[in-house]
């Protein structure tokens, strides 16, 4: 009867749009779940991991697509819901303010659990199987953060819903609670429950999940068997980069090779910068400065003058000589030689990538940021080698990988080859202009992650320039944006933290 059941009970969507807010939809393309699976999605922040467990639990309607589904009793578990539920019995009545005799009115862990269905043997016994018996007649808002999650469980397991969506299930526990609370779920799956978890980390997944869903950018971008998707190279290198932070960068080659700036030297400096083209400006009156440790995002759409800044900063532009501006510590016009300026800069476009034309394997792409060439044309040292080889792993590129045609790379893991090659030289200032252009969410996410990763734990500063804040990595400081006003634009400075 439960094979049969198990065979005939599931949930699919089609095609899925649903509409989160004017600008913002999450994706799901293609998802089936049968009853007695369990499944992981996983995505990161701001993601759509939320909406797709709402999607799920049937709160939110699809705008399009199909769907179709058979569970009856669908309930999903956030630590939204726990946070409310504890706040609320705080709130219940200040026990700080409590005079002997008065009685505290905060609910039990037993009147938690039984909050929607009366039924204490049921209630006794659910406590008894995640260990907490000894605490139902405790007050729920004394009870530890990972006691709360598993009362909250019970509760809802009152109803014996027959798909259980958990948002966030581990966020915050500690690692002895994590592991605990892991045994539970693995115990309700045994005994015939559908478990979905929503998590934030490929980490977090428990072994006994069979099926997992990666979210980018609210688009379902994998789904499958676990192993299957984990072993997938994207999602590899994702469930890599959770595993970077603090981890130190590859060393520069020369550690002496490049001038040292001073520490508190700004990068760029701009007075009143003007650019113009048989007399229209492009660039009119911006007063713009770098100063060390500051990552800038330089937003406005096309042909409001990034890019022309861009060329005043990397020393390209001929009009750079008229203008009052210093670049790391020098001014312009004033004898210095283009590798005065280049010599800090590191540099990756979407025109850069097109250049990158010359048939060759991606270790010899990260070998030629050494040099600055567009293919490698000169003897490689060991210690070069070597430097490149930890570039790799560092990017999750295994042997096979690092030998194979840089062309047969996904787009996205070719702009993080270039990214690294733009970074093997250590350079004082990383210039992505349209970094994620081209590139679909997953791709797009790969290599945000790692330039979070990258500029974190180096001295780089960073250059993002892009037509959308909200591709911005989380690493930025300050934006820099062009804004139309009458005939030309305007600018808009903030600091972001």
């Amino acid at each position: 009867m439960q094979k049969t059941e198990q065979i005939m009970v599931s949930l699919q969507i089609s095609q899925g749009i649903f509409h989160l807010s004017d600008s913002r939809t999450l994706t799901l393309p293609d998802l089936t779940l049968h009853s007695g699976e369990s499944w992981a999605f996983v995505g990161a922040n701001g993601s759509g991991k939320s909406s797709l467990a709402r999607a799920l639990s049937g709160e939110l309607t699809a705008a399009k697509g199909e769907l179709r589904q058979d569970f009856q009793r669908r309930t999903r578990l956030s630590l939204e819901q726990l946070q409310q539920l504890v706040t609320q019995e705080w709130e219940r009545n200040n026990t700080d303010l409590l005079s002997e005799g008065e009685d505290d009115t905060g609910r039990t862990a037993l009147e938690i659990i039984q909050d929607e269905v009366k039924d204490e043997a049921r209630a006794q016994a659910l406590a008894q199987q995640f260990g907490i018996r000894a605490l139902l007649t405790r007050r729920f808002k004394y009870l530890s953060t990972g006691e709360t999650r598993k009362t909250l469980l019970c509760q809802a397991l009152m109803a014996q819903p027959d798909l259980l969506i958990l948002d966030e299930p581990f966020d915050g526990l500690d690692v002895a609670s994590r592991a605990s609370l892991a045994d539970t779920l693995h115990q309700l799956h045994r005994d015939g429950y559908t478990v979905v978890l929503v998590l934030n980390r490929f980490d977090d997944i428990p072994d006994f999940v069979q099926q997992v869903g990666v979210l980018a950018e609210c688009t379902l971008t994998h789904v499958g068997a676990r192993q299957a998707i984990l072993a997938e190279a994207l999602v590899a290198q994702l469930a890599h980069s959770e595993r970077l932070q603090g981890m130190a960068l590859p060393e520069p080659d020369q550690p002496d090779q490049l001038p040292q700036l001073a520490a508190d030297a700004p990068r760029v400096i701009l007075r009143n910068g003007v650019v113009s083209y048989n007399d229209h400006a492009v660039i009119d009156g911006l007063n713009w400065q770098v100063n060390p440790g500051e990552h800038w995002q330089i937003i406005g759409p096309n042909g409001a003058g990034k890019s022309t800044l861009l060329s005043l900063v990397t020393g390209d532009h001929p009009q750079g000589y008229s203008n009052d501006l210093t670049l790391f510590g020098i001014r312009r016009g004033s004898g210095e030689t283009i590798w005065d300026i280049k010599q800090h800069i590191g540099y990756v476009s979407s025109s850069l990538h097109l250049d990158y034309r010359v048939s060759c394997n991606v270790r010899t792409v990260i070998l030629s940021g050494f040099f600055d060439s567009i293919g490698l044309y000169q003897a490689v040292s060991d210690r070069q080698k070597a430097l490149a080889r930890q570039w790799l792993a560092l990017l999750g590129m295994d042997n096979a990988l690092a030998d194979a045609p840089f062309h047969s790379l996904s787009w996205g893991q070719q702009r993080l080859v270039l990214i690294a090659r733009a970074l093997v030289k250590h350079p004082t200032l990383l210039i992505l202009d349209e970094p994620l252009q081209g590139l679909d969410p997953i791709n797009r996410q790969l290599v945000r992650r790692f330039v979070d990763v990258l500029i974190g734990e180096g001295r780089t500063q960073l250059m993002f320039v892009s037509h959308h804040a909200e591709d911005a990595p989380q690493c930025i400081t300050h934006r820099l944006s062009f804004v139309k006003q009458g005939a030309g634009y305007a600018y808009q400075q903030e600091a972001l933290r």
